[in-house]
């Protein structure tokens, strides 16, 4: 019987195991998606703050101020850079299905020639003036 639960416990260990190395494989798209993200974004924050650290450099500031002001600038091109991707995912997400619908709806309810069909039905503009 004690084999039995040592033979059965080993089995869930070896179970568990293999769904935890699964459970990492599923999690490395992400993180290369993360990493194709991620190192472009540095690139471009480094590519953007260098000039102003040179200036800085260039002006005669002391050391620690250039570095305190080239990283206030990273910081503030970072925040530029974090709001406008929630900016564009918002309009990924949100605003263009909304606007997807719209256009497939007024594509669905449109008249023959393509002008919307009108709601109110008036006089003939073709016969010209009021009959009374």
């Amino acid at each position: 019987m004690w084999s039995l639960i040592k033979w059965l416990a080993m089995r869930l260990a070896v179970v568990r195991w293999i769904f935890k190395v699964l459970g990492l494989v599923a999690f490395l798209p992400i993180a290369f998606l993360l990493k194709a993200v991620g190192l472009p974004l540095l690139i471009v924050l480094a590519v953007l703050a260098l000039p102003v650290v040179f200036l800085l450099f260039l002006f005669g500031l002391p050391i620690f101020l250039v570095l305190l002001v080239g990283g206030l600038a990273m910081g503030a091109l970072f925040v530029a850079l974090s709001i406008g991707m929630v900016a564009l995912k918002f309009a990924i997400f949100v605003v263009l299905p909304i606007w997807l619908v719209y256009k497939l709806v007024s594509w669905l309810f449109r008249g023959r020639g393509g002008v919307a069909r009108p709601d109110v039905h008036g006089p003939d503009p073709s016969t010209g003036a009021d009959a009374a």
